[in-house]
């Protein structure tokens, strides 16, 4: 954990994380508007594996995969995983390194609630094993197992759960940062006064 709290440290410019921050959500963006659609344009509708929070059984993944047809699992394989490995990567580093910058605003960095700027870096790491799963998914197709399935949607719901997780702090964080700096300019007006 010194390790990781000092990365954090020699990090934590707020250009640095501006400038990721920005790279990382060009790429979500990227994925959202270009790869996604266009691999969801062979799937009759039918939500890709990545954009299913709460899991999926065999039976939806056997649906998904013969809905896409050929060209469509090609085209997840080919166009829409290859973006989304170097997405985990960016989520991972810029949103722990934008947890750390406002808990060191609000002086909070050197506490256990550093623990909580691994969070960005537990759903990256599930987002790699769902992306490797789902590779593994779409090269055995037609020859699904239960069991690739069950590990591959675990992951996905791992991935969900530790976004979600962060999201919730970012927001609680940044609404504290947000009241301290009010009360710190109304403190700083009273006493011109």
């Amino acid at each position: 954990m010194k390790r990781f709290t000092n990365f954090i440290e020699r990090h934590l410019s707020g250009k640095k994380v501006l400038v990721l921050f920005i790279l990382t959500n060009i790429v979500y963006v990227f994925m959202l508007t270009v790869t996604i659609p266009r691999t969801m344009d062979f799937s009759n509708g039918m939500a890709l594996l990545d954009m299913m929070p709460t899991g999926y059984d065999l039976n939806y993944v056997s649906e998904l995969f013969n809905a896409l047809g050929e060209e469509g699992r090609q085209t997840y394989l080919t166009n829409q995983i290859p973006v989304d490995m170097l997405y985990p990567f960016l989520f991972g580093l810029s949103y722990s390194l934008l947890l750390a910058y406002f808990l060191k605003k609000l002086n909070k960095l050197k506490t256990p609630f550093t623990y909580l700027c691994l969070l960005p870096i537990v759903a990256g790491i599930a987002d790699y094993a769902e992306n490797f799963g789902i590779i593994r998914l779409l090269n055995s197709y037609p020859d699904l197992t239960e069991t690739a399935v069950k590990t591959t949607s675990t992951f996905s719901l791992i991935k969900s759960i530790s976004t979600t997780v962060f999201f919730i702090v970012l927001l609680i964080v940044l609404l504290l940062w947000g009241f301290n700096t009010i009360n710190r300019k109304k403190v700083s007006s009273n006493l011109k006064k």
